[in-house]
C-alpha cells in the first residue's frame, strides 16, 4: 500500500501544478521549450561544475515554485538515478577505465584499483542523469497533465503518441485503484496471517483476475473517453497566453544559457 501511495503521489501530483509558484505561472509552451534547452545543456556539457550549477538552479526553481524539497528529492533520487549508479560502479575500476590509480586493493587474488579517470567518468554520468531527471520531473510536477499533452501537440509530436500517453495516464490511475481494492478485499476476507501455500494460490488467482480485468478495462476506458467528447486531441479550458513574466523568463534562460556556453568554453581552454 505504501508503494501504491508513492506511485500515486509521483504520477498524479496535480496539486503542485495548481499552486501559485514561479513555474506554474509560466506559459506551458515556453516552459517546456526552455526546460528542453536546459536538458540539452546537461547532455552536452562535460564539466562537473556546470552540472552542479544547473542542479542548484533546478533546486532553486523547485523552492520558488512552492514545491516541498523533500517531495522533490525523493522523486528524483529514487529509481533512475539509483539504477544509473549501479551502471556507473564498474566504470570506477581500472578494468573498465584505465588510468591514474587512487585506491588499490585485491579481491580473490585479482588486483583492482579505482582510477581518477573512472571516478570522474562515473560522477559525470551520475550527475547528468540526476540533473536531467530533476528538470524533467520539475516540468511534469509544475505543469498540468492536459496542458503538457497539448504542448506536445504544439511541438508537432504525432497524435498517436500523445493519445497513447493520455490513455496510459488514465489507465494507470484506474489500475492502481483496482490493486488497492483487491488488496483490501483479500485482507478483509483472509486476514494477515496465511499459510504460504494458500497465499501463493490467492496471489496467482488474483494475478489472473487482474490481467483479465485490465484487458477489458482498457477498452472501457477508451469508450468512456469517446463518450465524453475525446477525439484524440488534448483539450484545456484556458488558452495559452504569453505574458510579460514569460518574456522575463526567456531573458533569464538566455542569460543562463550564454553563461553556460561561456563557462564551457573557458574551462575547456
Amino acid at each position: 500500500m505504501g508503494a501504491l501511495s508513492f506511485l500515486k503521489e509521483s504520477i498524479f501530483a496535480d496539486d503542485y501544478a495548481s499552486q501559485k509558484g514561479l513555474l506554474q505561472s509560466l506559459d506551458p509552451r515556453i516552459k517546456t521549450v526552455t526546460f528542453l534547452l536546459f536538458i540539452i545543456h546537461i547532455l552536452l556539457t562535460k564539466n562537473l561544475f556546470i552540472l552542479l550549477c544547473l542542479y542548484a538552479l533546478c533546486l532553486l526553481l523547485t523552492l520558488w515554485s512552492k514545491i516541498s524539497l523533500g517531495f522533490f528529492l525523493k522523486r528524483t533520487w529514487i529509481f533512475i538515478p539509483l539504477f544509473s549508479l549501479l551502471i556507473a560502479i564498474p566504470a570506477l575500476f581500472n578494468i573498465v577505465s584505465p588510468g591514474e590509480p587512487l585506491i588499490a586493493f585485491k579481491i580473490a587474488g585479482l588486483k583492482l584499483s579505482i582510477t581518477r579517470q573512472g571516478l570522474f567518468g562515473a560522477t559525470l554520468f551520475l550527475m547528468r542523469v540526476v540533473t536531467s531527471v530533476s528538470f524533467a520531473v520539475l516540468l511534469s510536477v509544475t505543469t498540468k497533465h492536459f496542458e503538457l499533452l497539448k504542448v506536445l501537440r504544439v511541438l508537432r509530436i504525432p497524435q498517436v503518441f500523445v493519445m497513447t500517453l493520455g490513455m496510459c495516464y488514465r489507465y494507470i490511475y484506474l489500475f492502481v485503484e483496482i490493486i488497492e481494492n483487491i488488496y483490501r478485499a483479500i485482507k478483509s476476507r483472509v486476514g494477515t496471517k496465511v499459510h504460504y501455500k494458500r497465499g501463493q494460490h490467492i496471489v496467482a488467482w488474483n494475478i489472473a483476475y487482474l490481467w483479465n480485468r485490465s484487458y477489458h478495462l482498457n477498452e472501457d476506458v477508451y469508450k468512456a473517453m469517446l463518450s465524453r467528447g475525446y477525439r484524440g486531441e488534448p483539450v484545456v479550458m484556458d488558452d495559452f497566453k504569453v505574458t510579460v513574466k514569460d518574456g522575463l523568463w526567456l531573458c533569464f534562460v538566455a542569460i543562463i544559457s550564454a553563461a553556460m556556453i561561456y563557462l564551457n568554453y573557458r574551462l575547456k581552454a
